[in-house]
């Protein structure tokens, strides 16, 4: 059964339709191994119980030094491009990405930030609120590697502890190879353990990894957005007027016309 919350613009294309759970990058470096979506969220999908969820974005926060390529990567993820001479982002720039997951719509506000330290105070206000961290670093560059590390405890300052997905993405994958490769990104992987993010190697050039990349942090972010939203339900008290309807009954009385019942629940 779908989600009862009516998708917000027109249907969205087949490759941001998620049914099943996506798979990690590597077991070394991931954030959860399991390979369907927690028993709650697919239970809630199937009889279209999502509450607001459909209705709200998640925000994710793209971080990492100058060039590393995090338009290229948003870029070719949103509009399936690619373009040599981007310029250096002024600021912070944010993409719309619409999905649909296991039947109910969901959707990632992306932000774009610049790398540039003159920057920084500028992009630091926007970190505040994500549900995604995204810190990227060049494959080909061990020193940005070596950044990650303070881009990440940046943007988790602006926010609440443990409130944020953390991943760690190395790009321009398609410039190496081989040994090169496996031990730049036996490197990575150890970093992501010690910041607790889950590790990913893409090319916005070629598009490798790209989508898989994104459609992990959108069933993540969903699977979270769910579970949250039916942990406040199940806790929320009960308020007259707040929902179900409350009647009261009469019943027969002794020598009297008629008497009203305890206020309760459908009882008539």
């Amino acid at each position: 059964m779908r989600s009862s919350l009516t998708p917000l613009g027109p249907s969205v294309s087949r490759d941001r339709v998620i049914s099943s759970f996506p798979k990690w990058y590597t077991p070394a470096a991931c954030l959860q191994l399991r390979e369907h979506f927690h028993g709650q969220v697919s239970d809630a999908c199937q009889r279209g119980n999502t509450g607001t969820v459909g209705l709200r974005l998640s925000k994710v926060v793209v971080v990492g030094d100058l060039y590393v390529g995090k338009t290229s990567l948003i870029h070719r993820f949103c509009k399936n491009v690619f373009d040599h001479d981007y310029k250096a982002t002024i600021g912070v720039d944010f993409e719309i990405e619409r999905f649909e997951v296991a039947g109910t719509p969901f959707s990632l506000q992306i932000w774009d930030t610049a790398g540039q330290e003159k920057f920084k105070c500028i992009a630091s206000a926007y970190y505040r609120g994500a549900q995604v961290i995204i810190t990227a670093f060049d494959l080909t560059d061990v020193q940005t590697l070596e950044h990650s590390r303070q881009w990440l405890e940046d943007a988790l300052r602006e926010n609440e502890p443990g409130a944020c997905f953390l991943f760690l993405v190395g790009t321009k994958k398609d410039l190496l190879s081989g040994a090169a490769c496996e031990q730049a990104e036996a490197e990575a992987v150890r970093l992501a353990n010690e910041m607790q993010a889950e590790y990913w190697s893409v090319s916005a050039k070629t598009g490798e990894n790209v989508k898989a990349f994104f459609s992990r942090v959108a069933a993540l972010a969903f699977e979270r957005s769910v579970l949250k939203d039916l942990e406040l339900r199940s806790s929320a008290p009960l308020q007259v007027g707040g929902g179900d309807l409350i009647r009261t009954c009469t019943a027969p009385g002794p020598g009297r016309g008629s008497r009203p019942t305890s206020a309760s629940t459908n009882l008539c």
